[in-house]
């Protein structure tokens, strides 16, 4: 089998910018909802069969607590929070398997069914659904993918050192070095992708840069001003990089079995046209009935 992990979070903010606003009869927002729908029905309708879609129940995590500067729920837009519960209960109806997150986030949710999944030797192959940069230390080989959608980029192990320079292993240091913008994640001054993935080519750890540059193997420029801001932001560089690693054991998150897409749920007709699309019952229907024919 192969396993599809989508994120719902990144697929929810995709669909609300790139969609029309749409609202139901009670006048509740409801365009990115529809769109994330159809999104996932159309991955089920390549082939996809097992199928887990991670969600942020709430934007903040145990990572605010570890530093105040972390991303919080300040400037999203209210028409999109108030859409994250309802994608969890359209999902459910649809029958997909969902992972909503609250103490941890939907990455971390992500980061954990991978696990689970490549250590079950009934998978093929496990296709972490999402461009985010934060996944691609989950990369493995070719047995832990990630999956681009919109831009129909797969990238395996070699596709992420090909993109960030460094192994999946040493993001969380690239991270902390560069910093993530989209997290709160700012850095350390100086510090760029470049100089970043030339360093930790060859020293992969944050731990494994030797202090003085003389020793570094591959020396950017402004190499001993580099070395001096790490050396005094050492601390901060591991706080950083702690906030960039995703955690693996998240409770809950179940394992493939649980994520076998078997056809709708009863209601999920009533939801569809609640969200005046009713093509997505259709949709759905349809594709139930061609699996139950094909055995």
């Amino acid at each position: 089998m192969r396993v599809h992990l989508v994120d719902g979070t990144f697929e929810l903010f995709r669909h609300h910018h790139a969609l029309p606003r749409r609202r139901d009869g009670a006048g509740r927002e409801i365009g990115a909802v529809r769109g994330v729908l159809g999104s996932v029905l159309r991955l089920l309708e390549e082939g996809a069969t097992h199928v887990a879609v991670a969600t942020d129940r709430v934007i903040e995590s145990f990572r605010n607590q570890l530093f105040c500067g972390y991303k919080t729920g300040e400037g999203i837009d209210p028409a999109l929070l108030a859409q994250f519960g309802p994608l969890e209960e359209a999902l459910e109806l649809l029958g997909v398997a969902v992972l909503p997150m609250a103490e941890f986030e939907a990455d971390d949710a992500l980061a954990t069914a991978a696990a689970r999944a490549a250590s079950d030797p009934r998978v093929e192959q496990v296709l972490l659904c999402t461009p985010d940069k934060d996944l691609a230390q989950c990369v493995e080989g070719s047995r832990v993918v990630q999956l681009d959608r919109v831009r129909g980029i797969l990238r395996d192990e070699a596709g992420v050192r090909a993109k960030f320079g460094v192994a999946p292993a040493s993001i969380p240091d690239y991270l902390a070095l560069v910093g993530d913008a989209a997290d709160g994640i700012p850095g350390l001054p100086g510090w760029g992708a470049r100089s970043a993935s030339a360093v930790l080519s060859h020293h992969p750890h944050l731990e494994d840069i030797p202090a003085d540059p003389a020793r570094w193997e591959a020396r950017p420029r402004a190499a001993a001003r580099l070395a001096a801001v790490l050396q005094e932001r050492a601390e901060e560089a591991r706080l950083y990089r702690s906030l960039a690693t995703l955690v693996r054991e998240v409770p809950g998150v179940g394992g493939p079995d649980a994520w076998r897409w078997q056809g709708p749920r009863p209601g999920f007709e009533d939801l569809a046209r609640n969200l005046a699309a009713p093509r997505l019952w259709e949709r759905a229907r349809a594709l139930a009935r061609e699996r139950v024919d094909a055995g």
